[in-house]
């Protein structure tokens, strides 16, 4: 589920639509958890549907760990790909803004850590990286766990209105880790290497 903050608009004719926020969300904040009504599809259940269907999950679905295409139910599909993306995917199922979030930003994640199954061109943002590669995990999650680590903290010091889909022993990690009592664990655990 996305954060409640958030709408859905027009970023351009270029972009499409986007994922906004409607007010200011701070760093920390946890923006999308994966939640019951997501669907998730094995390889296989793709392969046997029809070509329409494939296209869909595509365009709208990331690949988790095990290789299953995850489909998010609500408009957490529309967010897009930045290479200097604001929020950022953890190891927990859920995802947090690694920066404050103005109202009226577009919400943003680098693909990167998707495990997208075919490279593409991003729109340049003038930074080294300008293609997504489905090995950019492997290549990048130590740049990524730095990002997570220097915000985690902040996850248990903000309102968190998506909380409450926050299984409760996973919290209790959440917390263990902001008051370094644990290790947080690295978003390497999402790469699927199929």
């Amino acid at each position: 589920m996305i954060h409640p903050k958030t709408e859905l608009k027009l970023i351009s004719k270029e972009i499409g639509y986007g994922v906004v926020a409607k007010e200011f969300i701070p760093a920390g904040t946890i923006t999308w958890t994966l939640d019951d009504l997501d669907r998730e599809f094995t390889p296989a259940q793709f392969r046997k549907m029809n070509p329409l269907y494939q296209n869909i999950l595509d365009t709208y679905c990331y690949r988790n760990n095990k290789g299953n295409l995850v489909l998010c139910w609500d408009y957490g599909r529309f967010v897009n790909h930045s290479f200097k993306s604001n929020c950022l995917s953890t190891a927990y199922d859920f995802e947090i803004a690694i920066r404050d979030i103005q109202s009226g930003e577009e919400l943003t994640d680098d693909y990167g850590y998707l495990n997208v199954s075919e490279p593409f061109k991003g729109i340049d943002e003038g930074t080294k990286r300008k293609t997504v590669y489905p090995d950019d995990l492997l290549n990048h999650y130590q740049t990524w766990d730095k990002q997570l680590i220097k915000n985690f903290s902040k996850i248990i010091k903000v309102e968190q209105p998506l909380k409450q889909l926050i299984d409760p022993k996973v919290w209790d990690e959440i917390v263990d880790i902001s008051k370094g009592k644990k290790e947080m664990e690295s978003i390497l655990k999402n790469h699927f290497a199929g």
